[in-house]
């Protein structure tokens, strides 16, 4: 069975939940107190990051390469493109989502100064994604795919960011519910996620 060691609150394993729960297959999340790590992690992977899958004798890091190693191992429901072209873009659109997104969530993490720089430049990015969702149920067309996955936790978190989209943003909104009540979002909150939005 595989193993996921999961940050109670952290977007990265919440991204490997959601593929977990959407592909619902058998597995274990071990939820990880991100101020207290345990010993068990830190023997599995040195630097006591996670999320990290254990499957066997494989040992996985990041939550891309983790979420793309489900997929291909569980095909159903696919989540990443078929087709070679279309998977070459949406592996260039999860790349951009963590230089232009998940890089500036662990600058609001840390907090400071360089904060509310990030918090714009957040909030800007998805005012532009906003655009693509006028035409199309999902992002990369009308089937929920890795893409949507990678940008779920943040919409969820965006409230706890001190994150506000204006009404350029109203499509993602819109989306945002959409992909809230989804039941492999629903089965993948953590109580403590959960409470991020009351």
């Amino acid at each position: 069975m595989m193993r996921l060691y999961s940050g109670t609150v952290c977007p990265y394993s919440h991204r490997c939940r959601i593929v977990l729960f959407e592909k619902g297959m058998d597995f274990e999340v071990i939820d990880v107190d991100q101020m207290d790590k345990s010993e068990d992690l830190a023997a599995i992977n040195s630097s006591s990051k996670v999320p990290v899958l254990v499957e066997r004798d494989l040992v996985l890091t990041e939550a891309n390469i983790i979420n793309e190693y489900i997929d291909e191992r569980f095909p159903h429901p696919q989540l990443m493109p078929a087709d070679p072209v279309m998977r070459g873009r949406a592996r260039l659109f999860l790349h951009r989502f963590e230089q232009e997104l998940y890089s500036n969530v662990n600058v609001i993490m840390q907090g400071g100064k360089a904060a509310e720089k990030s918090r714009t430049i957040i909030r800007d990015n998805l005012t532009q994604l906003a655009q693509i969702l006028t035409k199309q149920k999902y992002l990369l067309g009308n089937e929920f795919s890795m893409l949507d996955v990678a940008v779920a936790p943040l919409l969820w978190r965006l409230e706890h960011y001190g994150i506000q989209l204006g009404k350029d943003a109203a499509p993602m909104l819109k989306y945002s519910e959409r992909l809230f009540s989804r039941q492999g979002f629903i089965d993948s909150l953590t109580p403590a996620e959960r409470a991020m939005r009351k």
